[in-house]
């Protein structure tokens, strides 16, 4: 409902009934005391429909950020632990919710690199390069890379502060973290390493130089994050890497967005839990969501706390 699609399913097919060939989800939103319709349709034909009070959406993409929505799940851990891709994904995921031009020149930047790997493809099997073509594709990246870079270099400044502090808090100040953003873009114009990495491009047959490969690195007392870091840090982290991106909806909305929190309380001491939880559940004025599988133990912890709460056994 926030989001258009699965956080997930890769395929909106994987979303469906064994056996069947669609689904409908309605929902009723709240916001700032209006309520609102959201209704998505996957058609047996496998086209999606997506609308907000009837009003059905051409682009997808205008539905970002309007119901704003932060998501925790143990499959996140990969933020640190797994390959670049995943931690630009995080990047993205909280810039788009708060910038729509980023989220649309993203798009076409992905698109656009996508065409030039394509002729680079193209090249290799034909031995034929569309210069002019590839000049016309490569300058329409460079000017999409210029404008992702300087977002998100921006965003990072005041972001990855947070982060810490949000880290430094969960831990009870026993541990320090670094965080540094990583971008070839830091070294030299986009045109430029373009123009340099050419050879190497055609060779393996896609571009090696570009925002596509920036990167956040984490460390813990100038180690390697993920080499170094117990379950319980890596736990951690996430949770602040999640909350920072709460808390910079929060400022940016002036309204907290939605907070699901799918089964996370797994190797966490009691200690990081209820800390989690007065972030989550005492400094934040917005609606929670929680599953879990020690319903008991989660019961104890928002009761200690003081919370009121709902729980919905399964």
């Amino acid at each position: 409902m926030c989001f258009t699609k699965s956080y997930f399913g890769k395929t909106d097919a994987q979303n469906t009934q064994q056996h069947k060939s669609g689904f409908r989800i309605d929902a009723k939103l709240r916001l700032q005391h209006k309520s609102h319709h959201i209704s998505c349709i996957l058609r047996e034909n496998g086209r999606k429909e997506f609308s907000v009070d009837h009003d059905t959406y051409s682009k997808f993409a205008d539905h970002i950020g309007k119901f704003p929505c932060v998501m925790v799940a143990p499959d996140d851990i990969a933020i640190i632990t797994s390959a670049s891709e995943e931690r630009r994904k995080f990047m993205d995921y909280t810039i788009s919710q708060l910038d729509a031009m980023y989220l649309q020149t993203l798009i076409d930047y992905n698109k656009l690199l996508q065409h030039r790997n394509s002729l680079l493809k193209q090249f290799s099997e034909s031995g034929v390069m569309d210069e002019s073509l590839m000049e016309v594709i490569s300058t329409q990246l460079v000017a999409a890379g210029h404008f992702i870079y300087a977002r998100r270099k921006l965003f990072l400044e005041t972001f990855i502060p947070g982060i810490i502090a949000l880290y430094d808090s969960i831990s009870s100040h026993k541990e320090k973290l670094t965080i540094t953003y990583k971008s070839h873009l830091e070294s030299g114009d986009f045109k430029s390493l373009l123009q340099k990495s050419k050879s190497r491009d055609m060779a393996l047959q896609r571009t090696t130089q570009g925002v596509h490969r920036d990167d956040l690195e984490f460390y813990l007392k100038e180690y390697p994050f993920k080499s170094t870091a117990s379950q319980g840090q890596r736990k951690s982290l996430l949770f602040a890497l999640k909350l920072a991106e709460f808390e910079v909806l929060l400022q940016h909305n002036g309204f907290p967005p939605l907070l699901l929190l799918d089964d996370v309380f797994e190797k966490l001491d009691e200690t990081r839990m209820k800390n989690l939880l007065l972030k989550v559940c005492v400094e934040n004025n917005g609606q929670v969501f929680i599953t879990d599988t020690h319903c008991s133990r989660l019961k104890e912890a928002l009761e200690e706390i003081q919370v009121p709460h709902q729980i919905i056994g399964l």
